[in-house]
């Protein structure tokens, strides 16, 4: 039986464990999410959801500390870093309360004869498969829309996260949300199977592996169902030019540490111009070697404990799997202490050493060298992933002809850490389908109803 269960990362301490659910209470949750459908989503009451959510933000800002805290607990990132990741989440519920009834306002469509419009409306109960890496956020990202659009949502929570998200359902009820409307729900793999072909389910939301995601796709595909999937990711951190190295790494240090480096757009590859390349190697591991690492519960760790043993081990095995091939280490072993895994730096890895195309979860960087632009675009499509970027350059129209030419979701240019509600998530190739985030957000489990008349 699938047992969901707090394990900290750090102290290797357990919290309550909460068995999978029995079929009957998967049918309950099923039902009451298709009765709120049916009696809950009509259009006049968009205001109404809207202030729910309003007040869902303002409660989690409130509690973002307790929140925090449990996430540390969870999964092992910063204090602060989780407290920060409440603090966002509470912003995106804000967001999509505030902008409700502008994105779904009717939109007139010029008929010639007669009038047509599309009417916003929403698509019935849709469920959601959440990581462990950011437990509240994606939550968030993925809730947020759905509730001002209408959709009964259900949440099936990370196995290691069942505190933030029984917490999190709790706060939504203490905001006045119908029970119906958003629940929590400790379900194991078939019975998530089951109720993605159950015809009162209407769409499917994962955000998790590229296995994990082709298994959902297939089976919300076989049903006929809509599916948005945030997979991994192997972001490029290009450098072609800068007029503030140390600022320079230091986003870099900041792009790939954050979250203990386990964000999917986390930066992971960087590719370096050749005549800064040994410049920006020099100062980038010796940065990434002064990490501290520690108690993500005290002041000044910045990096805590990867999320479990089997999270550490992993990356241990890809760091020797890529050395074995020929890659080298700049800076760090390698290896794991316990749970913990100091930064650790490789370069020289040759297009068919494994780690060229493997996603690192985790504080390890790959350095890479280019002699030109085109040479650094070819190197940042080389990855069967495409959810982020990031580019770094004075030239503006350099920043545009390399914005256009990578395949990837986003690009950042000059900055990291500046996702916000209003930025659209998501990406290509093995990284995903569809987006999360600002307008486009509440687009993709949306009914465009088309209404025409003489």
């Amino acid at each position: 039986m699938k047992i969901y269960q707090l394990v900290n990362p750090y102290t290797g301490e357990a919290g309550e464990a909460h068995p999978a659910v029995s079929d009957e209470v998967v049918e309950q949750v099923v039902a009451a999410a298709a009765s709120e459908y049916a009696t809950g989503s009509h259009r006049d009451q968009v205001k109404e959801r809207a202030a729910i959510v309003a007040r869902v933000a303002d409660l989690l800002a409130e509690r973002a500390a307790e929140f925090g805290e449990i996430i540390v607990r969870e999964m092992g990132k910063p204090l602060a870093q989780a407290v920060g990741e409440v603090e966002f989440s509470a912003d995106i519920f804000r967001y999509f309360a505030d902008n409700a009834e502008e994105f779904l306002a009717d939109e007139k469509i010029d008929a010639g004869a007669g009038t047509a419009w599309i009417r916003k409306a929403p698509i019935g109960p849709i469920v959601g498969i959440m990581p462990w890496n950011f437990p509240i956020y994606q939550i968030a990202r993925f809730a947020g829309p759905s509730m001002i659009l209408g959709n009964p949502v259900i949440i099936k929570p990370a196995q290691q996260c069942p505190e933030s998200s029984a917490a999190l359902e709790k706060l939504i009820r203490d905001a006045g949300y119908p029970v119906g409307g958003y629940q929590n729900l400790f379900a194991d793999s078939d019975q998530i199977a089951k109720m993605i072909d159950d015809p009162r389910i209407h769409g499917v939301s994962l955000t998790g592996s590229e296995r994990a995601g082709g298994i959902v796709a297939a089976a919300a595909g076989a049903s006929l169902k809509k599916s948005v999937l945030e997979l991994g990711g192997s972001d490029p951190f290009i450098l072609m030019s800068t007029d503030d190295i140390d600022a320079t790494v230091e986003a870099a240090v900041a792009a790939r540490i954050d979250n203990n480096g386990q964000a999917c757009n986390g930066a992971k590859r960087f590719i370096v111009i050749d005549d800064l390349y040994e410049e920006f190697a020099e100062k980038f591991s010796a940065a990434m070697g002064a990490i501290t690492v520690g108690d993500p519960m005290e002041e000044g760790t910045e990096l805590g404990p990867l999320s479990s043993e089997s999270a550490a081990k992993s990356l241990e095995e890809q760091v020797a799997e890529a050395v074995a091939a020929g890659a080298t280490l700049r800076v760090g072993t390698g290896k794991r202490d316990g749970n913990k895994f100091a930064p650790a730096v490789l370069e020289n890895i040759s297009a068919d050493n494994p780690a060229f195309i493997t996603e690192f979860f985790g504080p390890v960087a790959h350095l890479h060298r280019v002699n030109s632009e085109e040479e650094a675009v070819e190197l940042a499509n080389a990855t069967p992933f495409g959810l982020g970027s990031y580019v770094f350059t004075t030239d503006a129209d350099q920043a545009d002809r390399i914005a256009d030419g990578i395949d990837a979701g986003m690009v950042y240019i000059n900055e990291v850490g500046a996702d916000a509600p209003e930025l659209p998530f998501g990406g290509v190739k093995n990284s995903g389908t569809g987006r999360e985030l600002g307008p486009h957000g509440v687009e993709e489990f949306m009914n465009r109803k088309l209404v025409k008349r003489p």
